[in-house]
């Protein structure tokens, strides 16, 4: 996302021997799953990891081609929905982004609620420990539902766009 703040912020992702690391944990979790991370999988994970912030899937699909050219929709789309199935990236509704997973699905856990922190002014967009899963299953399940993923959005200013105010 692109900064509407003056002042200066840092949004800054993965690169070198960090993201290798990054990518190989992931595929290697992709195939304890018994499933495969396909090139295209890869490549949208690896820009998801190496922007450090919430992109948004047509920005994906412009920066997808390593030699300049953007990739086709469903392409993208597809290697989204698996690296979310997989609890290597979330999807925030509310700002029409995606981001690589930081929280507990992205270090080897169990899927887990995504819960995040965007700044409205600058776009920064921080995951936070979300509430007990299990107590979340729990209510739903007591309400007669099954709940396939949980996302937790809270917006408001973060400190740089507060001191900056």
């Amino acid at each position: 996302m692109s900064s509407t703040c003056d002042h200066d912020h840092d949004h800054s992702g993965l690169h070198g021997a960090a993201l290798a690391r990054a990518l190989q944990g992931a595929e290697a979790r992709v195939a304890e799953a018994g499933e495969r991370m396909t090139p295209p999988r890869r490549r949208v994970l690896s820009l998801l990891l190496e922007t450090g912030e919430p992109v948004k899937a047509y920005d994906l699909i412009a920066r997808f081609g390593e030699d300049g050219q953007a990739a086709k929709p469903p392409t993208v789309y597809r290697a989204l929905e698996f690296l979310e199935r997989q609890g290597m990236a979330h999807r925030i509704a509310s700002i029409s982004a995606y981001v690589a997973c930081s929280g507990g699905a992205a270090n080897g856990a169990a899927l887990h609620a995504a819960a995040f922190l965007i700044c409205d002014c600058c776009g920064a967009t921080r995951e936070i420990a979300g509430p007990d899963q299990g107590a979340i299953d729990a209510a739903a399940a007591s309400a007669g539902y099954a709940i396939a993923r949980t996302t937790i959005e809270a917006h408001g200013l973060c400190l740089a766009c507060r001191k900056a105010t």
